[in-house]
């Protein structure tokens, strides 16, 4: 599947150095939440707490590629300077005053500990507290290069930062490296919108409702249901909905016109619900603490405008955290 391919390349390379957008995110890298060593680059020209006369002496030597890899990085430290990687206990004694407007509120708490991979037993276990961080929003779309068709493009994040799913639980089956996991509860849908490089705007329902997720530790998936992104009482600019509202759109001319076939999908509203599939991939667990984490690939379809367009495949890449009790 889809889905599978994806997340097998995200293990090959962004789960060792993800592909965060610290701009619109926010997000520390997927390395730093699970304690992973990154490579460092080495630059030649050291940098100084004066800025502009780094820039002087590293374009002095000639060393305009390494000057990048510095600004790079400053931007990045700073970025995740700005909201730290905490661990669950850490989280919970925040204060409200600490957490508002900080972005922490969004992010997934880390690891402190533990062993890479699954190293829970056999048996049956109650997942809580489990928590999904988007890290990279993509959406299939038409390339903006001729005879390249439709490829998964990236966007620019439109939300506030509030799209990250948190408190699911549900039951968990372990039968040695096999993992059966279904949700039950939680916050577990976000509206999200974000915005292709031309400038249409994609809003879609993030979420994994009704999810039964089985497989091996390092690649178990399933689908899950998208519910319509508009409620049966959402009404559009000409007074229509699902369940009230006009039955067609008002001002019309007369004789019929209303009801033919270029307005029949503007008119008969639909919020029928849509599947997704995600795929999970457990990176690191703490059997004393009963924690585990790793990262994920779901692939989901947009909004519909009620049935009036077309939905396209959105394929969000993150981080996830949850409690085995």
């Amino acid at each position: 599947m889809a889905a599978t391919a994806a997340s097998a390349s995200l293990k090959a390379s962004t789960f060792v150095q993800p592909k965060v957008n610290a701009a619109s995110l926010k997000a520390a890298p997927v390395s730093q939440a699970f304690g992973l060593k990154t490579a460092s680059a080495k630059v030649s020209c050291s940098a100084e707490e004066n800025v502009r006369g780094f820039v002087q002496k590293c374009a002095d030597a000639g060393k305009a590629a390494a000057l990048a890899l510095a600004s790079t990085a400053l931007v990045a430290s700073s970025a995740q300077a700005a909201v730290p990687r905490l661990n669950f206990d850490e989280l919970q004694s925040l204060t409200y005053s600490e957490v508002k407007g900080s972005g922490i509120a969004n992010q997934c708490p880390i690891i402190a500990g533990g062993v890479d991979g699954f190293a829970f037993k056999s048996g049956k276990y109650q997942v809580s507290k489990m928590c999904l961080e988007p890290t990279a929003f993509t959406v299939k779309a038409e390339s903006q290069f001729k005879g390249q068709g439709e490829e998964f493009q990236k966007t620019k994040l439109m939300t506030r930062l509030t799209y990250t799913l948190d408190e699911i639980e549900g039951p968990l089956e372990v039968n040695g490296n096999n993992l059966k996991f279904t949700e039950v509860d939680g916050i577990d849908y976000a509206a999200v919108t974000v915005q292709l490089a031309g400038g249409e705007r994609v809003p879609f329902l993030f979420t994994v409702k009704e999810l039964v997720a089985s497989g091996p530790a390092d690649s178990f998936g399933g689908s899950f249901l998208v519910p319509s992104y508009r409620g049966a009482t959402f009404l559009d600019p000409k007074g229509r909905g699902g369940s009230q509202g006009y039955d067609t759109a008002v001002a019309l001319p007369a004789g019929g016109f209303g009801d033919e076939d270029a307005l029949q999908k503007e008119n008969q509203k639909s919020y029928k619900a849509l599947s997704g599939n995600i795929t999970f991939s457990v990176a690191k667990s703490n059997v004393e603490t009963g924690e585990i984490g790793g990262v994920f690939t779901s692939v989901q379809p947009s909004d519909t405008d009620m049935g009036a367009k077309v939905p396209k495949d959105v394929k969000i890449e993150g981080i996830w955290y949850a409690q085995l009790d």
